[in-house]
C-alpha cells in the first residue's frame, strides 16, 4: 500500500503569525526527560506536556477540527511538545487505537538534515519529512519513530486523539 493510503499531511497547516508562537513555545518551554517509546525501552528526547490553560492549546485544537474530518468521532486525549537533541536515536513504537497527529515547528528544514518520521509499512520504512508548518496525520498503530536533525534541536507536536468505544492503549 502507498504511503498515501495510510498517512495525511497537510502543508502550511498554520497561518505563519500562529506557527512564530507555536516556535516560540517550543523555545522557551520546560522540558523534562522523555518518555520511553515501548515496555521495557530506555526514554528518549524531552517532552512538554502542553496544557489546556496555553494559548497553543486550543489554537491546535480548533485548527484540527476545522481542517481534519477523520478525527470526527475520536476522543482527545493528548498534546505535547517532543524535543530531540542531534544523534538521539528513537525507537518504533505505535500509539494506540486512534489517530496521531504531529505537528513540526522547526523553522527550516534541508535534505541533509535528517528530521524525518519513519513509518515501518508493509514490511518496508517510509520517511516524511519535517517540512516546516507540516501537519502529518496517521493511524496510531501504525510503527514509527522520529529521526533527530544531524545539527540541532528537532521539535514536533503530538497530538493524539483514540476511539469513544475504547480508550487507548
Amino acid at each position: 500500500m502507498e504511503l498515501k493510503d495510510k498517512i495525511k499531511y497537510d502543508d502550511n497547516f498554520l497561518t505563519p503569525e500562529e506557527f512564530v508562537k507555536v516556535h516560540d513555545y517550543c523555545h522557551r518551554a520546560d522540558y523534562s526527560y522523555g518518555e520511553a517509546d515501548d515496555y521495557g525501552l530506555p526514554p528518549t528526547g524531552m517532552i512538554n506536556q502542553i496544557q489546556a490553560r496555553e494559548d497553543i492549546f486550543g489554537m491546535f485544537k480548533q485548527r484540527l477540527k476545522e481542517k481534519i474530518p477523520e478525527l470526527r468521532g475520536l476522543s482527545f486525549y493528548r498534546m505535547y511538545v517532543n524535543i530531540f537533541a542531534p544523534g538521539e536515536n528513537p525507537y518504533f513504537h505505535q500509539d494506540g487505537r486512534g489517530l496521531t497527529c504531529l505537528y513540526y515547528a522547526n523553522c527550516d528544514w534541508q535534505l541533509q538534515d535528517g528530521g524525518e518520521t519513519q513509518f515501518y509499512i508493509d514490511g518496508n520504512i517510509l520517511g516524511v519529512p519535517p517540512v516546516p508548518n507540516r501537519l502529518v496525520v496517521f493511524d496510531g498503530m501504525i510503527q514509527h519513530r522520529a529521526t533527530s536533525f544531524r545539527n540541532k534541536h528537532r521539535f514536533s507536536i503530538a497530538i493524539k486523539y483514540g476511539y469513544e468505544e475504547t480508550p487507548p492503549e
